[in-house]
């Protein structure tokens, strides 16, 4: 199970719940387009979130975009 409280982007200091609830809230689906976002900063600074996890464990944007189109969360 994914922690939602978990930091996911360090460098902004966003949980992936919110996230999770940015995706959703506006039909994301890729991650160039969550991560070129004006109203929403997320992977745009260290990018480190982006694929490979803020810790290289792969708890990343890509994976929650993943989790969110399969219904998962």
């Amino acid at each position: 199970m994914i922690d939602l409280t978990r930091t996911m982007c360090h460098c902004n200091d966003v949980t992936a719940g919110e996230v999770v609830a940015y995706i959703k809230a506006n039909g994301i689906t890729e991650l160039e387009t969550l991560v070129e976002q004006d109203a929403f900063h997320v992977g745009n600074v260290c990018e480190s979130c982006r694929e490979d996890g803020y810790d290289d464990d792969g708890f990343s944007l890509t994976m929650l975009l993943e989790a969110v189109a399969e219904g998962k969360l």
